[in-house]
């Protein structure tokens, strides 16, 4: 923010209009992810600043209230988008981005899938649970054994598919999907 302050107003408003579009952008793309618009924003602000940040700078920029940006700082620190970093002579929390954009999106997609993941695996598993005990009740019952057989291949073929998800959560979160898909330099 300091940088800006040797621009003229002319350099300001044209680098303001630049900037503008790339936040603009940032914002609807984040909000495709289920990110709010404001928020989508706040990244698209920080992301342009050299130095990390207050709560009270970001807020005096984008005009919103300490508690509106407050909830966003923690939006985006609980989804590893932004760091809460040590400035000296501070007494107030800094943040600045995380600049890698490869990093953001496998830290997003990780936590957001794998709770997703977590829940539906456990949905399935006591629901396999449960066609398992009414097998065993209903052991002379052929059709309704062939109802319940057919849901237990339909459970087992979803228990691969949310396996297989968890392994590619796992390459993000390793790294190894790059092996397949590099980045570029």
């Amino acid at each position: 923010m300091k940088e800006l302050a040797a621009l003229t107003e002319e350099q300001l408003a044209k680098l303001q209009n630049t900037r503008r579009r790339v936040i603009e952008s940032i914002g609807e793309n984040m909000d495709l992810y289920g990110i709010t618009l404001s928020i989508g924003h706040l990244y698209g602000n920080m992301y342009f600043n050299r130095e990390p940040v207050t709560l009270d700078e970001m807020s005096q920029t984008m005009g919103m209230s300490k508690t509106s940006m407050s909830t966003g700082m923690r939006t985006l620190h609980d989804l590893k988008m932004i760091n809460k970093v040590w400035g000296k002579g501070s007494r107030k929390d800094l943040y600045e981005v995380e600049p890698n954009w490869h990093q953001n999106f496998a830290d997003f997609f990780s936590i957001k899938w794998r709770k997703a993941v977590e829940q539906n695996m456990s949905a399935l598993n006591r629901s396999m649970k449960e066609i398992d005990a009414l097998k065993q009740q209903y052991e002379n019952d052929l059709a309704f054994l062939d109802v319940l057989e057919n849901d237990t291949q339909k459970i087992d073929e979803a228990l691969k598919y949310y396996r297989w998800l968890d392994r590619l959560i796992d390459s993000f979160e390793t790294g190894d999907i790059y092996k397949f898909i590099p980045q570029e330099d």
